[in-house]
């Protein structure tokens, strides 16, 4: 996890969510959607986060960009301190850090048609205005697959792959450096999830961008990540670069997650490893070893000791929180 020539470092971040009852709203308990969570992507690549759903990969993205607030940590961008910034400063440096949403149908406003959703940025931060701004906004939809004369077009006339393609029009348009990808492919069919994928790595070789794309699907993640994280219950518990950690996952939890990946060749042998029980609850999670309540590999040490993100063997890069992984 060096941060040597990264864009973005994010280090011991901490998001809890505080839980109030009573007539006063006194704070009982906290959830702890993202509890110590360390990484760094170098410019022009892509870190994979990936995890069950509730793990809080995306709280993690949200955070980075402040849209929530962080309890502790810190998260540098391009050698600035984002938790530091004022508003001000933060509305310029959101410049640089865009977001592409899950949902292409919930994300797009109805009410606008593509060239206004495409071109708000530009007009919100003084960018691009009249014959600018349209000759913009109909170069990024050239850009992402789609055509000019699809400006006056709202949303609901749209597929979901050619909203989401509207979607990643929108996140470039203030040509940003890193772009947080919130499970874009997740909402559509398995043919579009490729195209889109496909674009999104056209425009990172084209635009050099950096992605953090976040993602419950370990299929996907392999195809365009260059280091990939694994979560669970708010915490890192393997990473490693892409190639190795698909060739030689560590972790419990990261083993029992690519067993399930389906593969295109139903007669290859393989074994299915099933994850027993639920994910527990952040409110209250397990003493020791977050996973141990779930792993078939748990010692009476895994219940008691949180185990450190260590290298193991192979990779240099390769660290997991796993006091049985070797």
């Amino acid at each position: 996890m060096s941060e040597n020539g990264s864009l973005l470092a994010v280090d011991n971040l901490k998001t809890f969510f505080p839980i109030k009852k009573g007539l006063f709203r006194r704070t009982v308990g906290h959830v702890r959607a993202v509890d110590d969570v360390s990484f760094s992507i170098p410019k022009g690549k892509t870190l994979g986060l990936v995890g069950e759903s509730g793990c809080g990969k995306t709280t993690v993205g949200r955070t980075v960009l402040r849209l929530i607030p962080a309890t502790e940590g810190r998260v540098t961008f391009n050698g600035e301190n984002v938790f530091s910034q004022s508003a001000a400063a933060m509305r310029q440096l959101r410049r640089h850090m865009q977001l592409i949403f899950q949902d292409p149908y919930g994300s797009l406003n109805p009410r606008l048609t593509v060239g206004n959703i495409v071109g708000e940025a530009l007009s919100v931060h003084g960018i691009a205005i009249g014959k600018v701004r349209r000759e913009r906004v109909a170069e990024l939809l050239k850009k992402v697959g789609l055509s000019d004369h699809h400006v006056n077009r709202y949303p609901h006339e749209f597929s979901g792959g050619q909203r989401q393609r509207i979607g990643i029009a929108r996140a470039l348009a203030l040509n940003p450096s890193l772009i947080i990808c919130d499970e874009p492919v997740s909402a559509l069919d398995v043919s579009i999830q490729s195209q889109i994928v496909n674009l999104l790595q056209d425009l990172q070789d084209e635009l050099g961008l950096t992605y953090l794309f976040i993602a419950h699907d370990l299929a996907v993640v392999e195809h365009i990540s260059d280091f990939v994280a694994v979560m669970y219950l708010g915490k890192i518990v393997e990473y490693a670069a892409a190639a190795e950690l698909y060739a030689n996952p560590k972790h419990p939890y990261t083993q029992a997650l690519m067993s399930a990946i389906p593969h295109p060749d139903p007669s290859r042998p393989r074994t299915h490893i099933p994850l027993q029980g639920e994910v527990p609850s952040p409110i209250n999670p397990p003493s020791g070893c977050p996973f141990h309540p779930r792993c078939s590999q748990a010692t009476d040490r895994c219940k008691v000791e949180l185990p450190p993100l260590e290298k193991k063997t192979g990779s240099p890069e390769h660290i997991a929180a796993c006091w049985e992984a070797k």
